[in-house]
């Protein structure tokens, strides 16, 4: 559900779902504001989200891999590596 959250950069519109068209507007089309579950962007738009609020939490992002997140606190390092399955 996670990749339900993704915000789009650019516009995707998708035919409408079985049962939801009415047989006079069926050639119409959905324009999406945010990501769907299966949609080939959804684990673009959920990472590209994340990361940028991880800055936010005192996270920095570190040269050798930018899925590698670290952060320093009193009581030693925090450790965070993200990975997004179907990036």
């Amino acid at each position: 559900t996670a990749f339900l959250h993704g915000i789009l950069d650019e516009e995707v519109y998708m035919t409408q779902p079985p049962g939801f068209a009415e047989i006079a507007t069926s050639h119409l089309v959905c324009k999406l504001h945010k990501s769907l579950y299966g949609l080939k962007q959804a684990p673009r738009a959920w990472n590209d989200r994340f990361t940028k609020f991880l800055p936010l939490l005192g996270f920095q992002h570190t040269y050798s891999d930018s899925s590698l997140f670290v952060k320093t606190v009193d009581s030693g390092i925090v450790i965070l590596l993200l990975y997004v399955d179907d990036m």
